[in-house]
């Protein structure tokens, strides 16, 4: 109890900021809708201009003593805005300071807003100013938000702890997860609706007032630097996106639960079970599943650290799909290979676990659901699926991987030679988005260094944003050929198609193709294994024939088109 009541007094502080920030702005909205309703009225202003409070940084407050008759009766009054407080949001307080000072100099009138029930009352500027609020906006958030959190964390009732020694847990170790009692295990995708709008929140909330502070540095100042800081709210725009199509996709579906069939899943045996889709049966929608065994760590440590997650085993097939109690049943089943790690039932700090992703482009909102399944060496077969259906939902994979790879590539006969062109269209939009980012900050490194002489901080931005701005504009425009004539296999790689390297495999000393893994990319819970194909000689030689193959079943169909075009199998 001595603990949690340390912790509340530490979360305390924290809570109130932001429970203060938020009363003020409610008291600052309610000023505003009742000023709404007074009435315009003509003024001299006596004294006006702004103060400066130097501290950390210079804020600013207007100030103002002007003189209005109402009713017959003469006031006197030195409300100026909606709130008296100084600040350096904007150029509000200066400019508005100037204003009444220069009114109060010529003896020119303003006009005020008097509350005809109360006339000693009234105002200058009653319009909200949106940015002060985004910034009170960002306290609300950050501290308020994980003030109140922590006081959740403290107070909130928790499930006693579990008993590891039970045997009945050392037989069934899946069961310490609470997720796992049973064989249907639920998606993250409520869960990921909710972050997705907790983040999306707080990213912006802490931007929301930076429109504002730019006008100003801008437009003031001439500090053109400054714009860069619009990507964040440029940003948040598309988080906003993304909070809205995680929740469409959850309206659509609903909850989705797998219902695994071995329980659980067997390394050595089967993964499989069935998953029942709020969905009209349409037989021509391919529902792709991707099964994947994953190790999950911390990489760095402190403020700098971040979790990771690397693939180590990876299955793609085609659901089964049929006609079933909501509308569209699907089936699956996959083989998984013995000597793989064994699902953690509780995370640690690094950890090894199993995920199922599901997904489908469907008219209007797409699905995309993830479930973390337990998956043991119980070397236990699944009865989800039959082998007839196995099969042809392998076909049905195997030719669709066909057709995406000749999306890859494009095959060309020449006077009996057969060529591949990997065009450099494959790789552009792939990196387009790290050039912008690596020139933005190549260009700021440059102003910095030559503008504001900042030459340390200049220098760093403008090597390291040039160096991702070249690296992604060599890999925009690469290109890849690989030709085979009655001798030989060639492999020239090119830049705006100048060939830069060339390479030379004798066909009497070719041995056979092997796929490598070139790079992992993820999207929200999904991971994609991008291959590339080599093809290797008996002396050891290799060389690449294929690149950008998404997922190791593109990369087998490649091999196998590969091999049968160019008859290496001969």
């Amino acid at each position: 109890m001595t603990r949690k009541i340390f912790a509340t007094l530490f979360a305390l502080p924290f809570a109130g900021v932001g429970v203060f920030m938020l009363w003020s702005i409610g008291v600052t909205l309610a000023d505003s809708w009742r000023t709404e309703q007074w009435v315009p009225v003509n003024a001299r202003v006596l004294d006006g201009g702004y103060t400066t409070n130097s501290g950390d940084s210079d804020t600013y407050r207007a100030y103002a003593r002007y003189q209005y008759t109402f009713g017959g009766e003469t006031f006197v009054n030195d409300r100026v805005a909606l709130t008296s407080s100084g600040d350096n949001i904007g150029s509000f307080q200066q400019e508005s300071g100037r204003r009444l000072s220069r009114a109060a100099a010529s003896g020119e009138t303003i006009v005020v807003y008097v509350d005809p029930e109360q006339p000693a009352n009234s105002i200058i500027f009653r319009n909200i100013r949106w940015g002060m609020v985004g910034f009170k906006m960002i306290f609300v958030v950050v501290f308020g938000g994980i003030g109140m959190l922590l006081l959740i964390a403290i107070w909130l009732p928790r499930a006693p702890e579990t008993d590891q020694s039970d045997p009945e847990y050392q037989a069934s170790p899946w069961l310490l997860n609470k997720h796992w009692q049973s064989a249907t295990i639920r998606s993250s995708s409520k869960k990921t609706m909710w972050n997705a709008w907790a983040f999306t929140l707080l990213w912006n909330a802490i931007s929301a007032a930076l429109p504002f502070i730019v006008y100003s540095e801008v437009v003031d100042d001439d500090n053109y630097l400054a714009l860069i800081a619009l990507l964040f709210p440029i940003v948040g725009l598309g988080l906003l996106v993304w909070a809205l199509r995680r929740t469409m996709q959850w309206t659509r579906f609903g909850p989705t639960p797998v219902v695994l069939d071995p329980f659980p899943g067997s390394i050595g045996g089967d993964v499989g079970g069935t998953i029942d889709l709020k969905l009209p049966f349409d037989p021509a929608t391919d529902f792709q599943l991707t099964l994947s065994n994953l190790y999950s760590y911390e990489k760095g440590s402190g403020e700098n650290s971040n979790r990771r997650e690397d693939v180590k085993w990876q299955d793609e097939q085609r659901a089964h799909a049929e006609r079933g109690g909501k509308g569209t049943r699907l089936r699956f089943r996959f083989a998984v290979p013995a000597g793989l790690s064994n699902s953690d039932a509780k995370a640690k700090d690094s950890y090894f676990l199993w995920r199922l992703n599901l997904n489908a482009r469907l008219a209007g909102t797409d699905i995309d659901r993830s479930f973390e399944i337990p998956v043991y060496a119980t070397a236990t077969a699944s009865t989800a699926l039959s082998d007839r259906d196995l099969r042809a939902a392998t076909v049905r994979k195997e030719a669709n991987d066909e057709q995406a790879i000749r999306e890859v590539f494009e095959l060309k006969v020449d006077a009996g030679d057969k060529r591949l062109s990997y065009p450099f269209g494959n790789n552009f939009l792939r990196n387009v988005g790290g050039f912008v980012i690596g020139s933005v900050f190549a260009v700021a490194g440059v102003y910095l260094f030559t503008a504001v002489s900042e030459r340390l901080m200049g220098s760093v931005f403008s090597i390291f944003g040039g160096l991702i701005a070249l690296v992604c504009l060599y890999i925009m425009f690469s290109s890849l050929d690989v030709r085979k004539d009655s001798s030989s296999i060639w492999s020239v790689r090119r830049w705006l198609g100048f060939p830069v390297r060339r390479k030379r495999l004798l066909i009497q000393d070719f041995a056979g193709l092997d796929k490598n893994r070139t790079f992992q990319t993820r999207a929200g819970d999904r991971h994609f294994c991008h291959y590339s194909v080599h093809a290797f000689g008996r002396n050891g030689d290799k060389i690449l024939v294929g690149e950008g193959f998404r997922g190791e079943g593109q990369a087998e169909a490649a091999m196998r088109f590969i091999e049968r075009e160019f008859r290496l199998a001969e």
